[in-house]
């Protein structure tokens, strides 16, 4: 006796990948292949959703026959400056139910269409204060490589589309196939950061002289017992006038600088030499190694060992010591 087959036809799950003027092409094929290599495993495995990818590269002609399940907004290697009826369509999608994606620059088109108000979202981190300025309603957080919330998803860098791909696979396929897609292609499936890869670069055009020559005194001093009046006092100011004037110039309080610079050189260190973490806590400026382990961990979003071991050149590979 034959038994009846109780399989049902999957669900297909469309993705649109937007091949706007500029796209960077590696992005828009490595999505393709990435998410057509999870189509092919979710078959495999006969599971209930199988994935449908689709080139999205004019808006002119008709809308889509069903609503896309998401729509990728690929990275470019420029920023886009018009977006115009792109925007429009952008929002009718996410009118009806897609869930809209950006990576990198994508970020900025996403936010042209005015989604992204009072939103969560990451672009690159070099990008910031463009961002910042073009669309300062946007909750902007480039520290954090991917934020999904909800209906609209982000990543930050131009090999970010690599995370946002895994996170949207799991949305739309299940974790197992994500693992699967991660394995295939020799991926990290891991939350990652982008303040993991940031590379502290300090505001230097602002204009104010003054706080300048500090900027340029810390570069040298930063390992020294640096004090706010000391600082104001090469800058000539009163220590009020001063920390105004810093903030105003840098963004950040002259404490906050320091530990920036300070967890900068700290990162050389852990790269390249095969100092102990205790070594060069003292050699960038901290009497008490539990305190740079505290500041290392808030701005790095990792320990100095943990750092080590992720980025350490092999010649330098040093000693944990954490």
């Amino acid at each position: 006796m034959n038994e009846k087959s109780t399989t049902s036809t999957p669900v297909v799950r469309t993705v649109g990948i937007l091949r706007y003027e500029g796209a960077q092409a590696a992005a828009v094929h490595g999505l393709t292949d990435l998410l057509q290599t999870a189509d092919r495993l979710a078959g495999e495995r006969r599971g209930p959703a199988r994935l449908s990818v689709q080139h999205w590269e004019s808006i002119d002609g008709p809308a889509p026959e069903v609503p896309l399940a998401a729509l990728i907004v690929p990275p470019s290697l420029h920023e886009p400056t018009e977006v115009g009826p792109l925007a429009a369509w952008i929002r009718e999608r996410h009118r009806e139910g897609t869930l809209l994606c950006s990576v990198c620059v994508g970020a900025f088109v996403l936010a042209e269409t005015g989604l992204l108000r009072g939103r969560p979202a990451t672009t690159h981190w070099a990008l910031e204060e463009r961002f910042a300025a073009r669309f300062p309603e946007v909750q902007l957080d480039t520290d954090r490589l991917l934020v999904d919330d909800g209906d609209i998803m982000t990543a930050g860098g131009l090999m970010a589309w690599v995370d946002l791909g895994l996170r949207l696979i799991e949305r739309l396929l299940g974790p197992a196939v994500m693992q699967s897609v991660a394995r295939y292609f020799l991926v990290d499936p891991g939350a990652r950061e982008q303040r993991f890869y940031r590379t502290f670069a300090p505001t230097l055009t602002h204009g104010d002289a003054s706080i300048l020559k500090v900027q340029h005194w810390l570069q040298t001093r930063s390992h020294d017992k640096l004090t706010v009046s000391a600082m104001a006092a090469r800058a000539r100011l009163g220590e009020r006038t001063f920390l105004r004037r810093f903030a105003q110039a840098t963004g950040l309080r002259p404490t906050e600088y320091v530990q920036h610079l300070r967890v900068g050189k700290a990162r050389d260190r852990l790269e390249l030499t095969t100092q102990n973490v205790d070594e060069i806590a003292r050699a960038v400026g901290y009497e008490d190694p539990s305190s740079f382990r505290r500041v290392f961990r808030r701005l790095m979003g990792l320990s100095p060992t943990a750092y080590r071991r992720r980025f350490r050149q092999a010649d330098g590979a040093g000693p944990a010591g954490d």
